[in-house]
């Protein structure tokens, strides 16, 4: 694994060094734990972003809604 170095506030390093209270092994888990949250939550506030663009787009194009509805009219119910 690749080695990063920073720097903490004494507020989040306490709260590093309790890791075993939360039931990490040690610093490193909780640190990879909370950058994955981090990365996730960032990837799902960008893909709702995304998706309230496309809504727009699509509420503001009726050859977009007609081709919509073409396709879905050809869908097994």
């Amino acid at each position: 694994m690749i080695q990063s170095k920073f720097r903490l506030d004494s507020e989040l390093t306490d709260f590093l060094n309790r890791h075993q209270v939360y039931g990490f092994k040690d610093k490193s888990s909780v640190v990879r734990a909370a950058l994955v949250r981090l990365k996730e939550d960032l990837e799902r506030t960008v893909l709702a972003q995304s998706a309230l663009l496309y809504a727009e787009q699509f509420a503001h194009d009726p050859d977009l809604q007609d081709l919509t509805d073409s396709a879905v009219q050809e869908w097994p119910q």
